[in-house]
């Protein structure tokens, strides 16, 4: 029994040798290998798929840091734009106000202009040092759109402004010239019938009555007639421009004769008049007119008239064509730049175009020049005439403010005055000079309150 069951435990040994045997040959343990080296190699490859995700993710918030900067860099260009067309806009503003002449609207264009170029100055630093960070790029840039947008309509606006202002200087001009074509109409008929009923002039009865030998201050008092009404039209011309140009006329004439209560409100053209006069008779008494570098000293009496003779048969523009480099000529453009102040010129006209011609020695041909040009010819005669008279010419008066009138020195240029009983009427101001020839007085005209 004991034999037998230790024969079946040796029988039992050779055959599980025999199992891991064929095992071994079947290739059961090269299975197990794999197995163990499958594992193994996910064990390896966990890290290379974490850095495969490192780099994913780098790569896409590379990507959206470009898009970002891409995004600030679209706002700045906006805002600079905006900030360039808020420059033209407050240029254009600071133009506007130049013409009619506003100081206080120039002020406040100026400041709001010098404060846009200091935005455009920082947008420049903030480039250049690269600090161009921006939370919301997005919403800048729909602003500085919106901005721009804004400029651009305000700088069309007052280009509208301006050529409305330019359109009505235009239509005051054509209405002057309109009217002055309506004068000298009405003149030419007025000479028409003189001509029918006492027949032509001839050139013998006109130096007759020019005569050298047989001047009188009654030839003096033809040519200051002429004088007045050339001072007149200019300053018609003047105001008229003015009024275009949305001046306070009230406000032009108490500047320059101030405190004056005028008895019509029509009556301002007088201050007008006697400013245009002061300025064109400065000089008057003495023989070179104070016309620089001209000398006139040893001239004499003959030479004068001979000048007044040359002058005044013809239009002042047709005397500076022929002799521009005369002592006329000078005379002319010496006024003008007194007269005429250059804001003035730039209020009225937009620029100081005539005024860079007459410095130039050239002469503006303009109709408002040529309505100076009249004034200076009448006064330039009535210097020649009054040396003609005289080697010391004729001495110019003119009454202060506040003098009591006579009628042996003074003529009113407002009836109306005489009418108040309560009062003797006093000189407000001297409108137009006062001449001395020889023995005879030839009254001032004089404005009376």
């Amino acid at each position: 029994m004991m034999d037998s069951v230790k024969q079946n435990k040796s029988r039992l040994a050779r055959t599980f040798a025999k199992v891991m045997h064929i095992r071994a040959a079947t290739g059961v343990d090269k299975f197990q290998k794999s197995k163990s080296k499958t594992r193994e190699k996910v064990k390896h490859d966990a890290p290379i798929d974490e850095s495969h995700q490192r780099v994913f993710f780098n790569e896409f918030n590379e990507e959206d840091e470009k898009l970002q900067k891409r995004a600030v860099m679209d706002a700045f260009i906006a805002k600079l734009f905006a900030a360039i067309s808020s420059v033209k806009a407050a240029y254009a503003e600071l133009q506007y106000f130049q013409l009619p002449y506003d100081p206080d609207g120039i002020q406040s264009a100026d400041q709001t202009l010098v404060s846009e170029l200091k935005s455009l100055s920082e947008l420049k630093q903030s480039f250049l040092k690269k600090h161009l960070d921006d939370f919301s790029p997005e919403t800048t840039k729909l602003s500085a759109e919106v901005q721009e947008q804004k400029n651009l309509i305000k700088t069309y606006e007052i280009t509208r402004k301006k050529l409305i202002s330019q359109s009505k200087l235009k239509d005051s001009e054509i209405i002057f010239l309109k009217e002055k074509l309506e004068e000298i109409r009405r003149e030419n008929k007025i000479i028409e019938k003189r001509l029918n009923s006492s027949g032509s002039l001839s050139s013998s009865s006109s130096r007759e009555k020019w005569n050298f030998s047989s001047l009188s201050p009654t030839n003096f008092l033809v040519v200051l007639k002429q004088m007045n009404k050339s001072v007149r039209s200019l300053v018609k011309f003047m105001t008229s421009e003015m009024e275009s140009a949305d001046w306070d006329l009230d406000a032009a004439a108490n500047s320059i004769q101030p405190d004056v209560v005028y008895w019509d409100t029509t009556h301002i053209c007088y201050a007008f008049e006697s400013f245009v006069c002061k300025q064109m008779f400065d000089g008057f008494n003495l023989r070179e007119f104070a016309i620089p570098g001209d000398s006139q000293s040893e001239k004499t009496r003959e030479f004068f008239f001979d000048k007044f003779m040359e002058l005044k048969s013809l239009k002042a523009r047709e005397y500076i064509t022929w002799k521009p480099t005369s002592v006329f000529a000078e005379f002319c453009r010496c006024k003008y730049l007194k007269l005429i102040h250059p804001k003035m010129e730039a209020s009225l006209f937009g620029n100081l175009n005539q005024r860079n011609l007459v410095n130039a020695r050239k002469f503006p041909e303009t109709a408002f020049f040529d309505s100076f040009l009249e004034v200076a010819k009448w006064v330039w005669l009535l210097h020649c005439l009054a040396f003609s008279f005289s080697p010391d010419g004729a001495t110019v008066f003119q009454v202060p403010k506040g003098s009591r009138f006579s009628e042996v020195f003074m003529d009113s240029v407002n009836e109306v005055a005489y009418v108040s009983p309560e009062r003797s009427p006093e000189v407000a101001f001297t409108v137009v000079p006062g001449f001395k020839v020889g023995k005879t007085v030839i009254q001032c005209q004089v404005y009376l309150v």
